[in-house]
Order: structure tokens, then C-alpha cells, then sequence
């Protein structure tokens, strides 16, 4: 098994050039898998782990999330990073908190998003870059590189407002973030305008930008492209159409769509640490 430290030099050099897809397991299996899949790196999905478990984003709390990604970061031999939601609090200190737990929890990278989802608003532009900023001095103090990615919110919470978006990024960029992300950009005339106007990484949500190849987002420079929730909603989608088949006409049509218990095995042989 590597060290932590071998994974966060492996995860930093992931930033340094091209472009990678970093895939987003909601449990150990999935992340087994993804790393069979030969995935350099992986991230977790607050959405999706807190749907696997029956509750909806926003309800795990830290202590929830820290043993969550203690468990990912144990069960598999490559980089992962983490959603950290908003670092479960309002204040600079808290975020500050979160990095630093979630470093002794074996992750080498976590967000930090301008979102306060108690109060269903974008944190004011200063409070925003302070609380990047708290996070940033906690992960540039660990023995090893921790990314801290800065996350501006707008597009995911119905504030199409590109200018702000890019005038976030900066200042996250200027607190010393090491990445940045702004999900759901609505197209790639956006994507090249952030990319512009900024100097570190991008990741992209790329399920948001589906119409565009991996191809084409590395072409313009896209550092690192997410997935999100998305393949725990695609499960999901599966789940509920097979129960509506057997409820309806009352097949098994969904048989098609199933994984080999050979492949499932290989798979799984591959992704788990020796």
C-alpha cells in the first residue's frame, strides 16, 4: 500500500499537465472497482454517499463524512480527494478543521464551496475567500501537498452570473487555492472565458458538459474533469427501471444491462490494495 505521501506526490503531478477524469465512488466496492477500472485517482460524492445511506445532500455531518473517507482511503491504492461540501461550518476556523481531519483521514485533496446550505445563499465574496483562505494555510502546513480546491457555487444554485463566477475563482486563486471549480458551467464558451482569467487547474463537472468530448475539454486546457453524483444517479436510474419493468409488464428486460459475476470479480481483484 502506498503512504499518503507517495499518493498526494502521484495526485500532484496529476495537476501539472494534460488532463485527467476523476471519478467519484459513493462506497468501497465502487471504489474498488473504479480503481480496477484503472482510474488514476478518485474522489468521493457527498450526494451520492448520503443517498446510499437514505438521507438527502446536506444531512451527513463531518464526523459522518471524515469515517466515510477514512474507509475509502483505506480500501484502495490511488489518490482520493473529497467533497467537503461548505467544511461543515460557517466560520474560517471550521474549514480550517475540516482540512485538517480530513488529511488524518488519508485524503489528499478536499473542496470548499462558497454555498451555505442552511441559509440557501452564495457567502458574501470576502467571507468566501477568508474561509479558502484558512483552509489553504492548514494544508500547506502538512508534511506532504494536500490540494484545496475552491469551489464558487453560482451555476449549481441558480445564479448564472459569469463575471462573479470568475471574479470568485480569482479571489480563491489569490487566497491560494490550488484548484479551481465552478460546476455547472453552462458551455464551453464559459469554460475558455474562466480559463482565461486564471492561472491554476480547472476542474470541470464534465456530466454538465456532456455534449463535449474529454477530448475537447483537454484540448482548451481543462486541468481535471468530476463526475459528481452522477454515477450513483445512473445506478440509481437502473435500480428504479428494472423495479418499474418487474411492477409493470413484468420482465426482465434489465438482465441486459448486468455486470458478469467474472467481470464484477476481476474488477474488484484489481482495485483492492495487495
Amino acid at each position: 500500500m502506498k503512504t499518503q505521501s507517495e499518493k498526494a506526490a502521484e495526485f500532484q503531478a496529476l495537476h501539472e499537465s494534460g488532463c485527467f477524469v476523476f471519478p467519484n465512488p459513493w462506497d468501497v466496492g465502487s471504489a474498488r472497482m473504479l480503481a480496477g477500472l484503472g482510474f488514476p485517482a478518485l474522489a468521493t460524492t457527498s450526494q451520492g454517499f448520503a443517498n446510499a445511506i437514505g438521507v438527502l445532500d446536506y444531512q451527513i455531518t463531518r464526523e459522518m463524512k471524515m469515517e466515510h473517507c477514512r474507509q475509502l482511503c483505506a480500501s484502495v491504492n490511488l489518490p482520493m480527494a473529497a467533497d467537503l461540501e461548505n467544511g461543515y461550518g460557517h466560520p474560517p476556523e471550521d474549514c480550517a478543521e475540516t482540512i485538517r481531519l480530513a488529511a488524518e483521514a488519508g485524503l489528499v485533496g478536499g473542496s470548499i464551496e462558497d454555498y451555505d446550505p442552511e441559509n440557501d445563499v452564495i457567502y458574501a465574496p470576502d467571507a468566501a475567500t477568508e474561509r479558502v483562505r484558512a483552509a489553504v494555510e492548514v494544508a500547506n502546513a502538512l508534511p506532504f501537498p494536500f490540494l484545496v480546491t475552491g469551489r464558487a457555487e453560482n451555476y449549481l444554485h441558480n445564479q448564472p452570473d459569469l463575471a462573479d463566477t470568475i471574479k470568485r475563482l480569482q479571489a480563491y486563486q489569490e487566497a491560494g487555492a490550488h484548484v479551481l471549480y465552478a460546476p455547472f458551467l453552462p458551455d464551453l464558451d464559459a469554460v475558455k472565458s474562466v480559463l482565461a482569467e486564471i492561472d491554476h487547474p480547472l476542474n470541470v463537472l464534465g456530466p454538465s458538459l456532456a455534449k463535449h468530448t474529454i477530448e475537447e475539454l483537454a484540448d482548451i486546457g481543462v486541468r481535471r474533469i468530476s463526475l459528481g453524483s452522477s454515477l450513483h444517479t445512473t445506478i440509481l436510474g437502473t435500480l428504479v427501471s428494472a423495479a418499474e419493468e418487474l411492477q409493470g409488464p413484468g420482465s426482465y428486460g434489465f438482465l441486459k444491462g448486468m455486470l458478469s459475476g467474472a467481470r464484477r470479480d476481476e474488477l474488484l481483484a484489481k482495485g483492492t490494495p495487495d
